[in-house]
């Protein structure tokens, strides 16, 4: 199998960091962002000219571009472009502020989309490539506390979807990644309450936060390195799919969630109906 080119935001720690471990340690090449280019020294020396550090925050479009162009001109091309970045603000509706959503989307769905848009014309000139988001269970399901992380990885699980069936003419696939817990810090998983990102709290939603407290701890601590090489085999796939669950704490709550969904469209049929009116009858 010839080596890959692989271009991976959100490099210095968690889940992408592991990714990128992962391709180098297989002989591919990687451009690796971080908004800390030091961070990544120690690849640098392990890796040698197989790795390109490259400091960049996905915020910054101007910078996103350029560090895309940059990766393109260093190895001749981009096989694999992983959307990593991003971290979760955590706080009630009624505690977040203006500036904690803006800067939700600006991190975990703007940034995304600079980079899609920056490495788009490249795959297309190549006629291939793979576009990997990591996307989250939150993707899928809602939970208190969690409403701007949900909005943010919402809107990326749709403008993923839309973008497969824009490129997939032009040979370039679309994969997301729905991870759940992954035990990223001192082997055991992220604790939301306690990433730095968190609403001034409210203390009518103390209970509620100590019950996702309680939600947390119980949900089962996924292999960091066992998930990167899943990467590895879905970038190799000739047909991979566009959605892949990492991890099996959420399934069977999807499960629920989406019966609970189908069941409610169900039960409000009758709503639906009414809803439409005799406007397709009037015309007839």
């Amino acid at each position: 199998m010839n080596s890959k080119v692989w271009f991976v935001t959100g490099s210095s720690r968690g889940l992408g960091r592991e990714f990128v471990e992962a391709a180098l340690a297989r002989g591919d090449k990687v451009a690796a962002t971080a908004r800390k280019a030091g961070s990544l020294d120690d690849l640098v020396a392990e890796y040698g000219d197989a790795v390109l550090p490259l400091e960049m925050d996905v915020i910054d479009k101007a910078a996103v571009f350029e560090s895309v162009r940059r990766a393109k001109e260093h190895f001749g091309q981009l096989d694999v472009v992983v959307n990593n970045a991003g971290y979760a603000q955590v706080g009630a509706i009624e505690e977040l502020t203006e500036q904690e959503m803006r800067d939700q989307l600006e991190t975990n769905l703007f940034g995304a989309l600079w980079v899609i848009q920056a490495a788009l014309p490249y795959l297309r000139e190549q006629g291939a490539g793979h576009i990997i988001q990591l996307s989250s269970a939150a993707g899928l399901i809602a939970v208190p506390l969690g409403g701007a992380y949900h909005v943010s990885k919402w809107a990326v699980e749709a403008m993923n979807e839309a973008l497969a069936g824009e490129i997939a003419g032009f040979g370039i696939k679309v994969t997301i990644i729905e991870p759940g817990g992954f035990a990223t810090r001192d082997g055991k998983n992220p604790n939301p309450l306690d990433n730095g990102h968190l609403a001034q709290l409210n203390p009518a939603y103390d209970d509620v936060r100590q019950r996702l407290a309680g939600f947390t701890n119980k949900q089962p601590s996924g292999d960091p390195a066992a998930a990167a090489q899943t990467l590895l085999k879905i970038a190799d796939m000739d047909n991979p799919p566009l959605r892949v669950l990492f991890g099996q704490g959420f399934y069977p709550m999807i499960q629920q969630v989406y019966a609970d969904r189908l069941k409610t469209w169900a039960d409000g049929q009758y709503l639906s109906v009414a809803a439409h009116g005799n406007l397709d009858r009037d015309a007839q």
